[in-house]
């Protein structure tokens, strides 16, 4: 038996080193083939293109509207400038970089966090911490190694804004902020840029081309005075669905294709402003919108707003958009989470007037709802919320919100509206509550 035994194992033995043998001469067989194929590939064999290329790109080569290999072409030799790599920045980088876009640059100065990851689609829990501008970089080199990409992890300034984008053809605006929008634009126009520009919030979006060949109509056509900064609401404060913002993304990123490829030209472009919201049914309206306005102070030709006036910085797009008081109480009226947590009387009432939906996410014991928008603001009495025993001349009122803003004005109405009289605002909202006195508490 032990001599079968050792026999089969000899056999066992030769043939491994026989298929060892095989499988060498297989692979020095097959290596410099699978090189050649490889650098085949990426060779270019036209002017234009390499083969990874036509196959990379056909499908869309052989849509009509797209303009066939001079729409790819022209794709190829454009540079487009995405500032902001967030919720509208990402998609719009996603499908710019898989369609080709030669060069794509990035701005942005903030940091991947975990709240961004449920709508802005390059960054990864991995990218957690990391600048968007170089999560996004990351992303789109494994995506498409043929779009070289350039990033810029600041903010864009007076300063710095005109040597960014004077290197770019086109300008996606996605960003948030009224001033960056009238600094993009004024500085676009002047560089003669057409810039592709969405927002949104919540549900909804919109979107609209500005400056197109000069023709305008730009930003301050449509908007010659900036919204009052207390009714400005960013996707912080309001929220928003993920698909949502990626659809106003990537119909940015075709705006765009439409534009590098020619398909708009001066005779068939309109103004135009789309606008997208995604409850109770999906929807996407397109207004006609008014064309370049005569008195426009950057676009027109009587514009006062020149290159050296904003890097001179003699334009403080902060200034001119203004800035949501924050102190709006005096500061006795107000007291720190901690002195809440520390001296609050068991008798007091806790106001919250954050929204419902804030509310159902995370509360504190004992507290009572009553948003600040829409009822709040409206309310001539609010007597049905409060113990029947409650005494207004005397017993306390403690105002919360989420970060101590909206408390501030609720706190201000029940004292001189309402007449209550002893109220205190919180400090920092339910926010600083979960940093310093309770971290179980979840931040969103």
């Amino acid at each position: 038996m032990d001599l079968e035994k050792k026999e089969l194992l000899e056999k066992i033995s030769k043939l491994e080193l026989e298929n060892s043998g095989l499988r060498k001469r297989l692979e020095a067989f097959e290596s410099p083939l699978s090189a050649d194929s490889s650098k085949l590939q990426h060779t270019k064999i036209d002017e234009d293109f390499t083969l990874d290329e036509y196959k990379r790109y056909g499908r869309q080569m052989i849509v009509p509207s797209f303009g066939s290999r001079d729409g790819q072409v022209r794709l190829k030799h454009s540079k487009v400038l995405v500032i902001g790599a967030g919720g509208l920045g990402c998609p719009a980088l996603l499908y710019l970089s898989a369609a080709g876009v030669g060069k794509i640059g990035i701005i942005d100065d903030d940091v991947v966090d975990t709240s961004n990851l449920h709508r802005q689609v390059l960054h990864t829990t991995d990218s957690v911490g990391i600048h968007k501008c170089e999560s996004a970089k990351r992303y789109i080199s494994r995506l498409n190694p043929h779009v070289q990409v350039e990033t810029y992890p600041y903010r864009l300034t007076n300063s710095n804004a005109f040597d960014i984008i004077n290197k770019y053809d086109v300008i996606m605006d996605c960003t948030d902020t009224p001033a960056t929008r009238y600094l993009i634009n004024d500085v676009s126009v002047l560089c003669s840029k057409p810039i592709v520009s969405a927002s949104g919030l919540k549900t909804e979006g919109q979107l609209t081309i500005l400056n197109f060949k000069n023709m305008g109509p730009c930003y301050r056509c449509f908007y010659p005075k900036p919204p009052k900064p207390e009714t400005v609401t960013t996707c912080t404060d309001g929220g928003v669905i993920g698909p949502a913002i990626g659809l106003m993304g990537i119909t940015m990123a075709l705006e765009a294709i439409k534009l590098i490829t020619g398909y708009y030209t001066k005779e068939n472009f309109k103004p135009f402003l789309a606008q997208y919201s995604g409850y109770p049914q999906q929807t996407l309206r397109v207004f006609k919108m008014r064309n370049k306005q005569h008195d426009c102070a950057i676009c027109s030709p009587s514009a006062t707003i020149t290159k050296e006036i904003i890097t001179n910085n003699e334009i403080d797009y902060a200034s001119f958009c203004g800035k949501v008081n924050t102190n709006i109480l005096d500061s006795k009226y107000r007291v720190s989470v901690r002195d809440f947590h520390e001296n609050n009387n068991p008798k007091s009432v806790l106001l919250d007037v954050r929204p419902p939906e804030q509310f159902q996410i995370t509360k504190l014991p004992n507290s009572i709802n009553i948003s600040w928008d829409p009822i709040l603001t409206k309310a001539d009495n609010i007597d049905e919320y409060f113990p029947a025993d409650f005494d207004k001349s005397k017993d306390e009122v403690y105002v919360l919100c989420r970060y101590g803003n909206d408390s501030q004005l609720a706190a201000k109405k029940l004292i001189e509206e309402l007449g209550i009289r002893n109220v205190k605002d919180i400090k920092g909202g339910i926010n600083k509550w979960s940093e310093e006195i309770d971290s179980k508490i979840p931040k969103y």
